[in-house]
């Protein structure tokens, strides 16, 4: 597929070298979480900016990232991706995040960490952005302020955190 950058990705094929930040950037802040089922547009983009702020700092990088395969294969709402008949979805995805985890220096496997910020930023994000505030939500609730960042400056804010985290910044 050609990315925003004009270079290729191949989901089913994937490798490091052809993984670009600009690419994750600009795709996961032109997607809406939750299928666009918010009172708001909130992007995977700021989900993972603050992802990265909650996790332990030394997984913050990982934390950023954590959602970066939806780049290329995008973000399914939970009931759908976690239905037995999406496995070779699933399979798919891990495969192309573990690619990108290695292109940026990270271990193959989401921090325990970033697991646990990733749940508490839902509750939140449930309770502040759907319209039922996530009566049925059990789960711990992160300290965060929603912002519901627009594209660009959500694609902004991604690059600047990736740029805090790497030797880019």
């Amino acid at each position: 597929m050609e990315c925003v950058t004009g270079f290729p990705f191949w989901p089913f094929d994937p490798h490091p070298e052809d993984v670009r930040i600009e690419d994750i950037a600009h795709s996961l802040a032109m997607q809406c979480r939750f299928a666009g089922h918010t009172k708001a547009f909130y992007s995977v983009a700021e989900h993972c900016w603050h992802v990265s702020r909650l996790c332990a700092p030394q997984d913050a990088l990982a934390g950023l990232l954590h959602d970066a395969a939806e780049a290329y294969l995008l973000d399914l709402p939970r009931p759908i991706k976690y239905d037995a008949k999406m496995q070779p979805y699933r399979d798919a995805e891990a495969v192309v995040q573990r690619t990108i985890y290695a292109a940026f220096g990270l271990p193959p496997k989401t921090p325990v960490t970033v697991k646990e910020a990733d749940r508490a930023l839902a509750g939140l994000e449930i309770r502040e952005l759907m319209t039922n505030r996530g009566a049925w939500w059990n789960g711990p609730i992160a300290g965060a302020e929603i912002r519901c960042w627009d594209p660009p400056q959500a694609k902004a804010m991604f690059l600047h955190r990736f740029a805090e985290l790497t030797d880019a910044g």
